[in-house]
């Protein structure tokens, strides 16, 4: 075992060719890991991180290329794994089902090819290879980053109530529209939108004669913008329903945390493993230009 002596480090601008090479890392996890590179130790540990990178730079040049090896990083979400009670955002379980993707197709191409890269092979054999945190995410939550109709029979009766309601909404709005409309008490523009919701533009002379809720007016004081009484009913219902839908996501996304806290150690074993970053740190974490 040789220890370099700190001065000798300094006389080689060691740190200067660090910070060189983080440039080219596209994370902050990336550029940590490179600056706290210190030279090996051990003959053994060397030869073998050699055996690696060369491993990873003949992949250019052979038809068993390593597939893709990008990941955004998860350090927020593992620490909030670490937080009794809390629970991820749906864009932290989208970054843990992709490097979870990842890690699986690296672990199964390195067994396929194992001739190839043998050292690369031996480290990406010693993580677990599980598809079940893929799977709980997807069953919750689909490509476009929603929580699924179904993800809960719950949610499932609470959307289709919702979706029933807004029709009576509209139905009930157009109605109150084109009756209104029929006895010239409204402006030329008909409607309008206010706090999302559709509003009759209402002419102010006739304001008495509507009934609902008034919800603003125009800067001229020409027209006030009401909200049918038939339709306010409706929507306290649905102001309802959107708070219990809301609650019923967050339990949905509490259960899953729950699910994925207990694979915590995998996910750190996913996001520092040697499979990642032992390419003699060319690749950063995963994060390189």
């Amino acid at each position: 075992m040789i220890n370099i002596h700190k001065k000798t480090l300094q006389d080689l601008e060691f740190n200067t060719v660090l910070q060189q090479v983080s440039t080219y890392c596209v994370s902050n996890l990336g550029k940590d890991e490179v600056l706290n590179i210190a030279p090996f130790k051990s003959k053994e540990t060397l030869l073998k991180s050699l055996h690696q990178v060369n491993e990873y730079v003949s992949s250019f040049e052979n038809d068993n290329r390593i597939p893709n090896h990008g990941f955004d990083e998860i350090t927020e979400a593992k620490k909030l794994l670490g937080i009794e009670n809390s629970f991820l955002e749906i864009d932290s379980f989208r970054k843990i089902a992709a490097i979870s993707e990842t890690s699986n197709t690296l672990i199964t191409h390195f067994k396929k090819f194992e001739e190839y890269y043998p050292t690369l092979y031996f480290d990406a054999s010693q993580i677990e290879l599980t598809t079940l945190i893929i799977e709980q995410i997807n069953a919750v939550i689909n490509k476009f980053g929603e929580i699924k109709d179904d993800a809960s029979e719950t949610l499932y009766n609470i959307r289709k109530t919702i979706n029933a309601l807004n029709g009576k909404i509209n139905s009930s709005f157009t109605s109150a529209l084109n009756r209104y409309h029929g006895q010239n008490f409204l402006d030329d523009i008909r409607e309008s939108v206010v706090e999302n919701k559709r509003v009759l533009a209402v002419k102010a002379m006739y304001r008495r004669k509507v009934k609902g809720a008034i919800l603003g007016g125009s800067k001229t004081g020409s027209i006030i913008y009401i909200e049918p009484e038939a339709t306010l009913q409706f929507h306290r219902e649905l102001n309802n329903l959107q708070y219990e839908e809301k609650e019923e996501v967050n339990k949905i996304l509490k259960e899953l945390t729950n699910f994925i806290r207990t694979y915590k150690p995998l996910l750190l074993q996913y996001q520092v493993s040697r499979i990642f970053n032992n390419y003699g740190y060319c690749i950063c974490q995963g994060h390189v230009q």
